[in-house]
């Protein structure tokens, strides 16, 4: 019986081991440790490999490959540069239980980023711990659920959440036993005062809610809900999944939130995908910072060389918040992320403002190419917002409706989205938010030039132009076609099974 793989070397022999340093009698291993048998791997040589991996990565696509409009996801051009700063030896190398002293410019990035996120979105004190939004709002709603605990209202067990909201908001909230309210949106897609009033009291936690909305739409009673909120002694978490789009113009702390996470691989360019690595510190205003996870980074004035020989102004120390409901990852966090994303702020600190600027510029006119056609393709196709509404621009993303065109033609979005991948674009978000029947949610990002969204415009309209057999079909020109996912989420292969001949 012998393993059956796709790429095999000449009878089985495509490598060479080094002789043993030691004898074999001589290594004493636990026998529970020790394979009964070989590893069951292709035996190829070097040049096999390079060569297998090298025909994979050409049927995979990325941001590096071809425009990338995943709405909500925010995919933008990762520089080069950061991955070189970040893969420096006194970073990469560092072990993370060195002491202080060998860690002094490590640990100056992190205070750094501390500081400057705090400050760009208005919060008191930053944590860089968890590794992921959806790890930030479990973070920042166990912070809000120990304040309460403090303060005597361990009894507040809801979170208000409206039904536009990312999936991640009542899931955290979730997890954290609290049960979820969930709101209706107006029909221009903003938040409904009335229908928060209506649920808030003396047993509302918090309320969990994005601005710019998930539909791409600025709320611009954002602070006349915080206060509906707080008078009922709830807090505001702002779910920073769109900072993207208001970097530099407003922050969340303006807008009367006490909790934030930054999505720092949307936000800040931290390359991700494929299930990571991300980044989702959270900021906090003062009330929550003594439940913050542990550790925090700080500094000290230092007024002379000390007595390890460095010189500097200031001295970084690692410290434990007061009331610290501990760790939610290791040490701080993905620090290879937070490094590049330094090294982003870094680099273009002084022009995030404009970066914002770009993002909602482009999602603004890519919304009107796509409304606006030479041909008629869309005539029939309503967008959120709709033009008519309070709302008429949207921010850095937009949603589109194809349910007029399924009842007219029965193209469906999920057609719309394969017959894009047949164009050589990666698929826009499809079927979220949930509000936005047959949705189609599209987000160009500041990195893209006018050109590129010009030509997506374009084959845009001539997938829309297909029949619908032949979208029903797409894609056909990709390594894969239409998967049956019905099936693939029924019948889930999660290892490899070795066929056996």
């Amino acid at each position: 019986m012998s393993n059956v793989f796709e790429f095999e070397g000449i009878d089985g022999m495509g490598y060479s081991q080094p002789e043993l340093l030691i004898e074999k009698s001589k290594i004493k291993l636990p026998s529970d440790l020790v394979r009964k048998e070989l590893p069951r791997l292709p035996l190829l040589s070097e040049p096999e490999v390079v060569r297998h991996y090298t025909w994979l990565s050409t049927r995979n696509f990325g941001i590096d490959t071809g425009f990338y409009p995943l709405g909500s996801c925010t995919m933008k051009h990762n520089p080069r540069v950061n991955e070189v700063i970040a893969a420096m030896p006194g970073i990469a190398e560092l072990h993370p239980l060195q002491q202080e002293s060998h860690q002094q410019g490590l640990l100056a990035i992190l205070f750094e980023m501390q500081e400057m996120l705090g400050i760009c979105a208005g919060m008191d004190t930053v944590s860089l711990q968890p590794v992921a939004g959806a790890q930030g709002e479990f973070t920042a709603i166990r912070c809000i659920q120990e304040y309460h605990k403090s303060i005597g209202e361990a009894h507040r067990n809801k979170v208000i959440v409206p039904d536009s909201a990312h999936g991640t908001n009542p899931a955290s909230a979730a997890m954290c036993g609290y049960e979820i309210i969930e709101i209706p949106s107006r029909e221009d897609g903003l938040l409904d005062l009335d229908a928060l009033k209506s649920v808030v009291g003396d047993d509302t936690a918090a309320m969990m809610i994005t601005n710019p909305n998930t539909l791409g739409i600025f709320e611009p009673e954002i602070s006349k809900a915080a206060e509906i909120v707080h008078s009922a002694g709830g807090q505001m978490y702002y779910d920073g999944a769109n900072f993207n789009a208001i970097l530099g113009k407003t922050t969340p702390g303006l807008m009367g939130f006490d909790a934030v996470h930054y999505n720092l691989h949307k936000t800040f360019s931290q390359p991700h995908g494929g299930g990571g690595p991300g980044s989702g510190p959270i900021g906090v205003k003062s009330h929550l910072a003594p439940f913050l996870p542990t550790p925090l980074v700080s500094r000290r004035e230092r007024k002379e060389i000390d007595d390890v020989g460095l010189e500097g102004d200031w001295w970084y120390v690692l410290i434990e918040p007061s009331n610290s409901i501990g760790k939610v990852q290791q040490w701080m966090g993905n620090v290879g992320a937070v490094v590049r994303c330094w090294a982003f702020y870094r680099r273009y600190g002084f022009q995030l403002e404009k970066m914002s600027e770009h993002a909602v510029l482009n999602a603004n006119y890519l919304r009107h190419k796509i409304m606006n056609p030479e041909s008629n393709a869309l005539d029939a196709i309503p967008i959120m917002p709709s033009e008519g509404s309070e709302a008429k621009f949207c921010k850095h993303e937009f949603t589109i409706s194809a349910l007029p065109l399924k009842e007219q033609s029965g193209i469906t979005a999920m057609d719309i989205a394969k017959g894009l991948l047949d164009k050589g674009y990666m698929a826009p978000t499809v079927y979220f938010p949930l509000v936005v029947p047959e949705c189609l949610m599209i987000e160009p990002t500041e990195t893209e030039s006018k050109k590129t969204l010009d030509t997506f415009a374009k084959k845009f309209h001539e997938v829309l132009a297909e029949d619908y057999e032949t979208l029903h079909k797409a894609p056909i020109t990709t390594h894969v076609g239409r998967v049956n996912e019905v099936q693939a989420a029924r019948t889930l292969v999660l290892k490899y099974e070795f066929e056996e001949q």
